[in-house]
C-alpha cells in the first residue's frame, strides 16, 4: 500500500545555490540511501546511530560518482514523520540535485506526493490537522506577523484551545446522559441539570464566537489585505503607490493615461501583508490599449477588500469622477483628496455623502501616516494584536460557524423546554465540527485536499 512505501522528495527550494536536501522516509529510508552512499569511513547505512550526520558521496548504478553529501538520520518516532528519516545534503542546483533525487528513486523509493512528509506526520499522530495546515503558513507567510500567528498554530495554540472547548462540550454531553439516564430508571430528576446544561451551552457560544470575530483580521493577516488605488487619470495614483512602496515603480507624468494597465506590489503594514494595486484611470477612451488596462481596473475594484478614491483638489469635480464614486459607493472605500498643496478648486459640498475623507499631498508625502491609521482602523478597529490567538484559516472559519449554528439550534430548543436527548443532537454535532479543525472528526477527502495544495517536498 502507498502509505507504506519509503517516500523521497526535494525538501528546500529547486534553484542555484549552496545546499539542496533530499528527504527519505520510511522504514527502508536506510536501507535505500545505502544503496546509493559511500560513506568515507567506508561503514554501510546500517550501522549509522541516529542523529548523526555522515560525509560521503552519492554514487549511480555504475559506481560513479554524483555528488559530494552529508547524510543525516532520524529515528522514528523522533523524526518530523515519526518514521525513520533520511536527509541528503548536497550541493543545491538544478541538475545535481534531482540526479541524487533519481539515484534515490531507483534505488527503491517512491516520488513523494504533495505534501505527503507533512500528511504522514499527521497520520502517525505527531501534529493534529491544524498544526499541518501551519507548517504551510509558515512556509508562505509574508511578513513577521503572518509568520507568527502561523508559529502559534504550528506549536498547538489553536489545537489546545479546541480541545478545550471540545471537552466543555463533552460535559454537557454527560450532563444530558446523566438526566435522560435517570428518567429511564424511573428516579427522580435532577432539576438542577438542564439550568446546568444551559449555561454551558451559552458559555461555549460565548466561547466560540469569540474565535470566529478574530476569523477576519486572522484571514488578513495569512492571506493580505487587497487594496486598488482608484480615479481619473493624473490624479496622482502612481505618485501615492511610489510613496507607499518608497521607490519609483510606477510611472509619473502630467501626461494623462500613464498607466495603461494595472501594477501590484506587496507592501508591510505593521506586520499586514498589504496588496497595493495602482489601476489604469478609469474614463471613456477610444485608446484600444486603455481601454483593456480600464476594464481590467474595474474588475479589480470588484475584488478589492478596500479602495482608496483619489481626487485632484486642484480641479473641480467632473463626469469621470461622479462615474467613479457612483461605482465605488457600496463597497468599503477611503476617498484621498489629493493635491492639498496646491489651489483648491473643488467643492466639498459635492462630496458630503462620501465617508472617510483624508486630505494628502502624495508629492509631498503629507497624509500618509494618517492614510496607514484609517487602513488599520476600518480592519482592525486602530490596534493590531500580535499576542492573541487567532483564526487565520478559511476551513477552521467554517467549521467554527457550523460548530455556533449547531450550538444556537441546542440553545433555542433549552429555551422551548424542548426533551434533552433531542438539545443533545446539536450539542453533538457543534463537537464533531470543533474536531473538524484538528483532525479528530474530519473525512478523508477532506484531509487529502488540504495535503494536495503542499508542494511535494513538505
Amino acid at each position: 500500500m502507498r502509505e507504506f512505501d519509503t517516500i523521497a522528495a526535494i525538501a528546500t527550494a529547486l534553484g542555484e545555490g549552496g545546499i539542496a536536501i533530499i528527504r527519505v522516509s520510511g522504514d527502508k529510508s536506510l536501507h535505500i540511501v545505502d544503496k546509493v552512499f559511500r560513506a568515507v569511513n567506508g561503514k554501510d547505512m546500517a550501522s549509522m546511530k541516529p542523529y548523526t550526520m555522515r560525509y560521503g558521496h552519492v554514487v549511480d548504478e555504475n559506481n560513479e560518482v554524483i555528488d559530494e553529501v552529508i547524510v543525516s538520520f532520524m529515528k522514528g518516532p523522533k523524526s518530523f514523520t515519526a518514521e525513520d528519516t533520511v536527509e541528503i545534503n548536497c550541493h543545491g542546483g538544478v541538475i545535481s540535485t534531482n540526479r541524487v533525487l533519481q539515484a534515490v528513486i531507483k534505488a527503491g523509493a517512491r516520488l513523494a506526493d504533495p505534501g505527503e512528509f507533512t500528511k504522514r506526520a499527521f497520520l502517525n499522530g505527531r501534529i493534529d490537522l491544524s498544526q499541518a495546515e501551519a507548517v504551510m503558513d509558515i512556509i508562505s507567510a509574508k511578513t513577521e506577523l503572518s509568520m507568527k500567528s502561523a508559529m502559534m498554530q504550528s506549536e498547538g495554540r489553536l489545537s489546545k484551545e479546541i480541545e478545550r472547548l471540545r471537552a466543555e462540550a463533552l460535559n454537557v454531553l454527560a450532563l444530558i446522559e446523566y438526566a435522560v439516564d435517570f428518567t429511564e430508571d424511573d428516579e427522580e430528576p435532577d432539576e438542577t441539570i438542564p439550568p446546568r446544561v444551559k449555561a454551558g451551552i451559552e458559555g461555549l457560544i460565548n466561547e466560540v464566537d469569540t474565535l470566529i470575530e478574530s476569523a477576519d483580521e486572522g484571514k488578513l493577516i495569512r492571506e493580505g489585505l487587497n487594496i486598488v488605488i482608484v480615479g481619473k487619470p493624473n490624479v496622482g495614483k502612481s505618485s501615492l503607490m511610489n510613496i507607499l512602496l518608497n521607490e519609483k515603480r510606477a510611472i509619473v507624468t502630467d501626461i494623462a493615461g500613464t498607466t495603461r494597465d494595472v501594477i501590484e506590489e506587496y507592501i508591510n503594514l505593521d506586520g499586514i501583508p498589504v496588496r497595493i494595486i495602482d489601476t489604469a484611470g478609469i474614463r471613456e477612451t477610444e485608446d484600444v490599449v486603455e481601454k483593456i488596462g480600464v476594464e481590467r481596473s474595474k474588475e479589480k475594484i470588484n475584488q478589492a477588500d478596500l479602495v482608496i478614491f483619489m481626487l485632484d483638489t486642484s480641479r473641480e469635480l467632473d463626469e469621470e469622477d461622479r462615474e467613479i464614486i457612483n461605482y465605488i459607493k457600496d463597497k468599503k472605500y477611503l476617498v484621498l483628496l489629493n493635491k492639498v498643496d496646491l489651489e483648491r478648486k473643488i467643492d466639498l459640498d459635492e462630496l458630503k455623502d462620501l465617508e472617510n475623507k483624508i486630505e494628502i499631498s502624495a508629492k509631498e508625502a503629507l497624509g500618509i501616516d494618517i492614510l496607514k491609521d484609517e487602513i488599520k482602523n476600518l480592519f482592525f478597529s486602530g490596534k493590531i494584536d500580535s499576542e492573541s490567538l487567532i483564526v487565520t484559516n478559511t476551513r477552521h472559519k467554517q467549521a467554527l460557524y457550523r460548530a455556533i449554528e449547531n450550538l444556537n439550534q441546542g440553545l433555542n430548543g433549552m429555551n422551548r423546554n424542548e426533551f434533552l436527548d433531542l438539545v443533545s443532537i446539536y450539542v453533538t454535532s457543534a463537537l464533531k465540527a470543533l474536531g473538524e479543525i484538528t483532525g479528530a472528526e474530519v473525512e478523508e477527502d477532506v484531509v487529502n485536499k488540504i495535503f494536495a495544495e503542499f508542494c511535494c517536498g513538505k
